[in-house]
């Protein structure tokens, strides 16, 4: 494949997975990153998507601060940063398929629940109330590790924020304001351990623009989606993702 395809391809993905993303608030890096990785190896594929994801998140939380819910945003910070460094040595220290198998696993059991029964009860109304929330709850951490492992938590964490976070604007935007405070620490991380090479800042670059053409789409359609269709939206995403990280992990 020449470089000319291979970038196209790379513009393709970052721009139709930074559209869905823009419209359900996570999604863009979970999706994208079989696809980038195929075409350029893991070791620039996930610094460079998830510089994508943190400009995404930082221009949601701009355009849509109004909506952020600070004390669901404090709790979620709280649980999932203690995972976040345990997953940063994770992905050091351990294999990497049997922990995507099993996420995988447990994605798609979720997503397969969820369309099942789109419209969860919200927080307030037991949305997260007796043992099965605070199961749910204990999954943030797990969320954090994933996410230190590979910049994607994505698919744990949505498991809670469906449920705390009932409306679709609120979602969004806290999920973004997440996604933007973890990477940035993420990003931190890698300046200092020297993993955002030349390559890995022009790549980035060149990304850019294609990530600001899916978000402005994106957040049209994110306003005139119906919220019964958004939840819909949100668990087909996630089970998409279920079936590639499990691909992932049997290939």
């Amino acid at each position: 494949m020449s470089e000319a395809a291979r970038l196209g391809l790379i513009f393709l993905v970052v721009f139709l997975t930074n559209f869905q993303g823009s419209i359900t608030g996570f999604g863009a890096t979970v999706l994208a990153l079989p696809f980038v990785t195929l075409l350029i190896g893991l070791e620039v594929a996930v610094p460079v998507l998830v510089m994508q994801a943190w400009l995404l998140a930082a221009f949601i939380v701009i355009e849509a601060r109004g909506h952020i819910n600070w004390a669901a945003f404090g709790k979620l910070l709280a649980f999932v940063v203690i995972g976040l460094p345990v997953g940063i040595v994770m992905a050091e220290h351990l294999p990497e398929n049997p922990l995507k198998l099993v996420l995988g696993v447990f994605t798609g059991i979720v997503s397969v629940h969820g369309l099942a029964h789109p419209h969860p009860p919200c927080a307030e109304d037991g949305g997260l109330s007796g043992w099965k929330g605070r199961g749910i709850t204990a999954l943030l951490p797990l969320g954090g590790a994933v996410h230190g492992a590979f910049g994607s938590g994505g698919p744990v964490l949505v498991v809670y924020c469906a449920r705390a976070l009932p409306d679709k604007s609120l979602f969004r935007v806290t999920m973004s304001l997440l996604w933007l405070v973890l990477n940035t620490i993420l990003i931190g991380q890698w300046a200092a351990s020297g993993r955002l090479t030349a390559e890995v800042l022009t790549l980035a670059g060149w990304c850019a623009p294609f990530m600001i053409a899916g978000l402005i789409l994106g957040t049209f359609a994110h306003y005139r989606v119906d919220e019964a269709i958004f939840r819909r939206i949100l668990y087909a995403v996630l089970l998409i993702a279920s079936g590639m990280l499990i691909h992932s992990a049997l290939r």
